[in-house]
């Protein structure tokens, strides 16, 4: 295969459209300011994880493979550089997304270099910790990435170990992805370093809502997704978690995050279910009329608002929003404060 990268990059559908590659329409208009790149190589990533579209085991090339459920088309880097300049009013932020394979490092770093020489956008860095140290993440500041995103996904060691690593034969370990989010927070600084969730993996409500403690915690920053099967992965025949369990966790996260409540502060039922954020019923729906625990939770751009905003990433466009790629409107709200089932 001749698209490799560090000479091309995938690009998701969302930034294709963002740039001009691809015409279409964003549903509310949640057109995404943040340009997602994605890393590529004939090989692929040597990752078997049981959700993932870029998983080895998955049939297809990984050229043709979709990740989060969408297409993610090849382009010359050099090509997307000069769009990404062209539209510098409509980009804010870009990311870069690694792959589990050892020729990603220095590619992500030449990127990086090049990007920068460009513009001066802001640059996020999705790791792949199990071909990194605490080295690369100095090399990866040095280059000009402000951010670190590391995709732990599951939120107990055992659901890890059963989707990520030697329940599917992977080459993943929940402790060296513990361990690299707390190198990058040595190297990027608290709260520049985020860590991805995933609801719906058979996790309860108590665990995640205490794994985003510890995270918080250690200086790490939650991005939440909500679980969306992905065709011809091993979890395909899984459905999405509840919206009730999505929303509480959503809503959870916000306070942590915000530094409005800990995790001490939660009740929960005999299943591990939040029946109260301790909060009274009007001091909670003051929260939840903000919209904002509802919205993506992403990188920042430069005034400090979400960037990478992944417009329908876990849901389908349309009413069932999932994480809300805008801020959601009096009626979303009211829709919200149902499907919190409080």
């Amino acid at each position: 295969m001749e698209k490799e990268s560090p000479r091309y990059v995938r690009i998701s559908l969302a930034a294709a459209m963002v740039l001009g590659f691809k015409n279409g329409f964003f549903y509310r208009n949640a057109r995404s300011p943040c340009i997602n790149l994605l890393l590529t190589y004939e090989n692929g990533c040597i990752g078997n994880c049981a959700y993932c579209g870029l998983s080895i085991k998955r049939p297809g090339t990984y050229e043709e493979k979709s990740f989060i459920r969408v297409p993610w088309d090849s382009y010359q880097l050099d090509d997307i550089i000069n769009r990404i300049v062209q539209n510098s009013d409509a980009v804010e932020r870009i990311c870069i997304s690694m792959i589990t394979n050892k020729r990603a490092i220095g590619d992500t770093i030449e990127i990086i270099q090049r990007i920068k020489k460009a513009c001066e956008l802001p640059i996020a860095i999705l790791a792949s910790p199990t071909i990194l140290t605490k080295h690369d993440y100095l090399r990866f500041k040095e280059a000009g990435a402000d951010r670190i995103g590391i995709a732990v996904d599951a939120a107990t060691p055992s659901l890890f170990e059963k989707f990520r690593g030697k329940g599917v034969k992977g080459p993943h370990s929940w402790e060296k992805y513990w361990l690299a989010l707390s190198e990058a927070v040595m190297v990027f600084g608290r709260g520049n370093v985020g860590v991805h969730l995933i609801v719906g993996l058979g996790e309860r409500e108590e665990e995640i809502v205490t794994t985003i403690q510890q995270a918080h915690d250690g200086g790490v920053e939650t991005h939440l997704f909500s679980f969306f099967p992905e065709p011809d992965s091993l979890l395909a025949k899984n459905g999405q978690p509840l919206i009730g369990q999505y929303r509480r966790i959503q809503l959870a996260r916000y306070l942590i995050n915000e530094n409005l409540a800990t995790v001490d502060m939660f009740t929960f039922d005999a299943s591990g279910k939040i029946t109260n954020f301790g909060f009274s019923t009007e001091q909670l729906m003051e929260i939840v009329d903000l919209g904002k625990p509802f919205m993506t939770s992403g990188c920042p751009s430069k005034d400090g608002e979400v960037a990478c905003n992944r417009p329908y990433s876990d849901s389908l466009p349309g009413p069932e929003i999932r994480n809300y790629p805008f801020l959601p409107e009096q009626e979303d709200i009211q829709k919200i404060k149902i499907e919190l089932q409080l």
